[in-house]
């Protein structure tokens, strides 16, 4: 079933581990979309650790995610194929880039500005090497 995008739901029956899922799941969403402007946060780990934490607790909340328009698909085909969409990596490449070139400018001392290449050189050759799903 793996193949067709289906996952088994399991709702734990402690309400307080579903609480704990349910907010830790939050606190990463929460960080993912902040990622999207912060260079140094990323984003797609948070929002796969925030669906996984709702597949766990709450099916309607992963739902919701699931269904977003720019998550959702991010989520399957990393669910499906362990992949990132070439467009995706495009529109992730320009991110890192605009987002780390602002940070650098704007950086008071001459060894963030090294590390912040530094990290951005590790973020894109890690990026590029992600495999991509066939569309």
């Amino acid at each position: 079933m793996r193949g067709q995008g289906f996952a088994v739901v399991v709702t734990p029956q402690n309400p307080i581990k579903r609480w704990m899922l349910i907010s830790l799941g939050i606190v990463c969403l929460v960080l993912g979309i902040i990622g999207v402007v912060l260079p140094l946060l990323p984003t797609t780990p948070f929002v796969l650790l925030a669906s996984a934490c709702f597949m766990r607790s709450s099916p309607r909340l992963n739902q919701k995610l699931l269904s977003h328009p720019i998550f959702g698909p991010i989520i399957e085909d990393w669910r499906d194929t362990r992949g990132v969409k070439r467009s995706v990596k495009r529109k992730a490449y320009w991110l890192i880039l605009f987002s780390f070139a602002l940070s650098i400018a704007l950086a008071p001392i001459n060894w963030v500005r090294l590390l912040l290449v530094a990290i951005m050189a590790i973020l894109l050759l890690w990026l590029s090497r992600l495999p991509e799903p066939a569309e």
